[in-house]
């Protein structure tokens, strides 16, 4: 699987903010409260006990990575690393309600710096994502090929969500099997939507001719920012999701056995 980086670099995630709270003044006499060192030199310490934390022991790693996200985030509100650092402890930790508690609280963010806005919004998406299960999906847009697509009015039919790119190779070595699954049992009610991370459409639009892939594409070339995958919490690609007849969400990695649960609930 295609996913963005294990630790914090290149992840767009946010954090908790704790309100940096100042030192309280002294009665007598009046001293200067000392200034905090530079945040870069108390990152680079504490980073490296994470990395450290991490290679030991996952599960403590995560622990630690939490508990260094929380004292940067209170101690330097506004540098955005400290958010990263607690997003990646909710998209990396296997425990739902710890994920979505720091999801709430990245919700909840109120910051004017465009990388801690970015944060919110996808905060925004996981936490979509995370309470998607069992739920109908909203889905409606214009396909590549102009097809209007409406997951609402495909109710009788199960449907596979594929968010997928050209240039994923998982992605693409994925694809023989989807293909199997759509000729096998498309004509029982198996559709399926995809939803294109590509930034190029020619090279999207050769792919889909020379593939034989005839099921309808959301494109909207903005690769890692596509709107769809945005709004539904998207980190990491394939995912592939799987809507059953009443239009309901009911499971987020369909890759595994994919046939077999196709035709689960196709005969429910």
């Amino acid at each position: 699987m295609k996913s963005l980086p294990y630790l914090l670099f290149g992840l767009l995630f946010g954090s908790f903010l704790c309100l940096y709270q100042a030192p309280a003044l002294a009665k007598s006499p009046v001293k200067t409260a000392e200034a905090k060192p530079p945040f870069q030199e108390v990152f680079k310490k504490l980073d490296a006990q994470v990395r450290l934390a991490l290679k030991k022991d996952r599960a403590g790693g995560l622990k630690e990575l939490e508990r260094v996200g929380r004292k940067l985030s209170k101690d330097y509100p506004e540098e955005f690393m400290p958010y990263a650092m607690l997003s990646a402890v909710a998209r990396m930790t296997p425990d739902q309600e710890k994920s979505r508690k720091i999801l709430e609280q990245l919700v909840a963010l109120d910051s004017k710096d465009p990388k801690i806005a970015r944060v919110v919004s996808q905060a925004k998406g996981q936490l979509k994502k995370l309470e998607a299960l069992g739920k109908p999906v909203d889905m409606k847009f214009k396909a590549f090929d102009g097809r209007k697509v409406d997951l609402s009015k495909m109710k009788g039919k199960v449907v596979l969500i594929d968010f997928w790119a050209t240039w994923c190779g998982p992605c693409v070595r994925e694809i023989p099997s989807v293909k199997k699954t759509y000729d096998a049992l498309h004509e029982e009610g198996f559709e399926i939507i995809g939803i294109s991370l590509d930034s190029d459409k020619k090279k999207l639009e050769d792919f889909l001719a020379k593939n034989d892939m005839p099921w309808p594409q959301f494109f909207d070339g903005k690769g890692w920012k596509t709107s769809l995958a945005q709004e539904h919490g998207i980190s990491s690609i394939p995912a592939m999701w799987l809507v059953d007849k009443k239009g309901n969400l009911v499971d987020q990695n369909a890759r595994a056995g994919l046939e077999q649960k196709v035709k689960k609930y196709l005969a429910q």
